[in-house]
């Protein structure tokens, strides 16, 4: 089964393959954001790829134009609801500024005591 892995966050989880990387980051409770609820309007989901790429479904068209909205997009840059796991092995992952913020909008809750909600 292939392994998502968090490593600035110690989470992993191992997802069946097909499961996109926002699904993977719910079952590992990391703090990656999805206002959209994952239909590619958005670019909250937007995580860097460290390791594993070769693993994950090529992005498409829609993938490209959403993260062109994004902030510091890298080369390595995804959208989680768009990503999926399509083979075996470790992918780890590093979740945005722009994701980690929305999670915390989402989440306030979870957010660090330092942290102010964008208006």
């Amino acid at each position: 089964m292939p392994l998502v892995r968090w490593p600035k966050e110690g989470k992993e989880v191992e997802v069946p393959t097909g499961t996109d990387l926002r699904v993977a980051a719910k079952l590992a409770h990391a703090q990656q954001g999805d206002s959209c609820g994952g239909k590619c309007a958005c670019s909250t989901c937007h995580v860097y790829v460290l390791s594993g790429a070769e693993l994950l479904s090529e992005p498409d068209e829609d993938e490209e134009d959403t993260l062109d909205k994004g902030f510091d997009v890298r080369a390595t840059s995804r959208l989680g609801c768009q990503t999926k796991v399509e083979s075996d092995g470790v992918v780890e992952l590093e979740i945005s500024r722009e994701s980690r913020e929305s999670f915390f909008n989402e989440h306030p809750d979870e957010a660090p005591k330092d942290w102010r909600p964008k208006r």
